[in-house]
């Protein structure tokens, strides 16, 4: 990839430039890859290193050994590109208008740097006239419809920041800061590909700035939007790639651009996190589940990201390791939304669904555009048995994200109770569309097709088949496959699947209801197909439960041997007296 030593310089001149500008959150990420960066270690022994990670799932990956700094696929990263600053920097109307930034007294900054015309103070100036009109923003939809109604308001300086930062790119006067703002004006005006355009100017002059990285993500809504983007090959595209990735549900691909920049920022919180993430959504909690104790282990106040694995262990339902995240995040900071996400699950995990949907909607409080918080509270709505309310928390879910296919699902699970399997049906196809690979949805769908309403088996068979294909964990495609097989009266087919479904089950050594049934329908099949020896050790397996199912086995064993021998079956009536 290059000169890590490269990389620690770039880091920290971005980072000064970012947080001059006001930029904190692309400040603190750069902050954090820089941190993340491997030491020398011709300069720095473990003891002055920060992060010692000796059993890190970091070497579990790679081992001990470094591994070859080189690009993906063979590509040669372009040199970077400079930055010229101005030649007045930091006089006194720009230091006081910073001042006023920082105290969020936005339009008194802006009016402070009304006569300056140096790119760094115009682009302060235009940050802080947009701030103030999401500000605003901000305060009507509160007073009209509270904080967590929908509401029509608007930022009203949009308008003549367009004008203005448009008239600049015009004139070659606009800075990378300048197009990162014009960039998120067009976004919200509604303008996208436009707003791509110049979001695009803006990484290829200055890569380091993550907040225009993360606005042009937003803003790739397919593949092939992002494969048209013409982005220089900086090593910052490819933490752009790796998360773009992400949101685009290419799991795998999105899991070997973090593994690869691993290789280079071997200690890097973000990297863990967002490998961390990829894994979740292949639906790996074991691997999950170590990436985030090792995380809490080295940055124990973090709260970033740690939703998702109360996620993890309440889907493994780990009630101690909950509470204590619970509590930890708790007295962390218990006013950031990931906090009432994390103990929203832990009184969900208890049953407390009530004081659950309470966190959700303090969550939400806090971040009314907080993905995570809106699909949960859905849940938790559908376990309360409240579906016009879920239905609700779903549809806001989808209103901020139409690629979250939980919320999909959710909203067809809801409308499944409601016994309403045509609207339930379409939700489903949109959530298997978004997530192809998830078994549990094609379940869900082909459950919707059995329903008395539509008891369409054909098209429920496919759906089994895809959910089987897709690494079905909780075992129910293979049985119901063969059920419903059995229905239509298709025995070869229904033994198929009643085999390897008995297989699997013997493999994971599960017992129970489906083992009987799968070795009752095979030992029948198998004596109407005159496979006596294949019978026979099924009825011998029969005879080990204790249910109805062992006097049927015995009763087919009688017939068998009976039928091996060649003799009808005897009728004592007609025996002379």
């Amino acid at each position: 990839m290059g000169s890590k030593e490269s990389y620690r310089n770039e880091l920290r001149t971005a980072i000064r430039q970012l947080s001059d500008r006001c930029l904190y959150s692309a400040s603190k990420w750069a902050a954090e890859q820089l941190v993340g960066i491997e030491q020398d270690p011709a300069k720095f022994t473990p003891s002055h290193t920060r992060f010692q990670r000796g059993s890190s799932s970091i070497r579990r990956r790679f081992g001990t050994n470094e591994a070859p700094l080189t690009p993906l696929a063979g590509v040669s990263y372009v040199s970077t590109p400079a930055h010229e600053e101005d030649d007045n920097v930091d006089n006194d109307f720009y230091l006081l208008a910073k001042s006023y930034f920082d105290c969020k007294e936005y339009r008194r900054a802006a009016h402070v740097l009304r006569d300056q015309t140096g790119k760094k103070a115009a682009f302060l100036r235009s940050y802080a006239i947009y701030l103030a009109g999401e500000k605003r923003k901000e305060e009507e939809i509160i007073e009209l419809d509270g904080s967590l109604g929908k509401s029509d308001a608007v930022n009203n300086e949009l308008v003549s920041l367009e004008r203005e930062l448009s008239t600049q790119r015009k004139n070659g006067t606009i800075d990378p800061f300048g197009l990162y703002l014009y960039g998120i004006v067009l976004k919200e005006k509604g303008r996208k590909e436009l707003a791509r355009t110049v979001l695009v100017e803006s990484v290829n002059s200055y890569p380091w700035n993550w907040s225009a990285w993360s606005e042009l993500q937003c803003l790739c809504t397919t593949n092939d939007i992002l494969k048209n983007l013409d982005l220089k090959n900086h090593w910052m595209k490819d933490f752009f790639l790796g998360s773009a990735f992400q949101e685009l549900r290419m799991h795998t691909d999105s899991l070997a651009r973090y593994e690869h920049l691993q290789r280079t920022f071997r200690f890097s919180n973000y990297i863990q996190a967002q490998i961390a993430k990829a894994q979740y959504s292949l639906r790996e909690f074991e691997e999950v589940e170590v990436i985030f104790e090792e995380l809490l282990r080295n940055d124990p106040y973090r709260v970033e990201d740690m939703d998702m694995y109360s996620n993890v262990l309440y889907a493994k339902e780990c009630f101690s390791a909950l509470s204590y995240l619970a509590h930890r995040v708790f007295l962390t900071d218990k006013y950031r939304p990931e906090s009432c996400c994390i103990i929203g699950n832990y009184y969900s995990l208890k049953g407390q669904h009530e004081k659950s949907v309470m966190y959700f909607r303090r969550a939400l409080k806090l971040n009314k555009n907080y993905l995570s918080a809106w699909t949960l509270m859905g849940h938790e709505y559908v376990e309360m048995k409240n579906t016009p309310a879920a239905v609700d928390a779903y549809r806001r879910a989808v209103d901020i994200n139409p690629c979250d296919y939980r919320a999909w699902y959710g909203l067809g699970q809801a409308y499944e109770m409601m016994c309403m399997p045509f609207y339930a049906l379409y939700y489903f196809r949109k959530s298997v569309y978004l997530q192809p690979t998830d078994s549990r949805l094609w379940i869900a769908m082909a459950q919707c097709y059995e329903t008395e309403q539509l008891h369409m088996l054909e098209e429920a068979i496919k759906c089994y088949e895809r959910a089987a294909n897709c690494n079905d964990r909780e075992a129910i495609a293979l049985h119901q496959l063969a059920k419903l097989h059995q229905e239509l009266g298709r025995s070869e087919k229904a033994a198929f699947y009643y085999e390897k479904d008995l297989e699997r089950m013997e493999a994971e050594e599960r017992d129970g209801p489906n083992m009987v049934e799968a070795l009752l329908f095979l030992a029948t099949h198998c004596r109407a197909e005159k496979r006596f020896r294949e019978a026979e050790i099924y009825c011998t397996r029969l005879l080990d439960y204790t249910g109805p199912e062992k006097e049927t086995a015995k009763s087919l064993l009688r017939g068998m041997k009976i039928a091996q021998s060649g003799y009808p079956p005897m009728d004592v009536e007609h025996f002379p007296p």
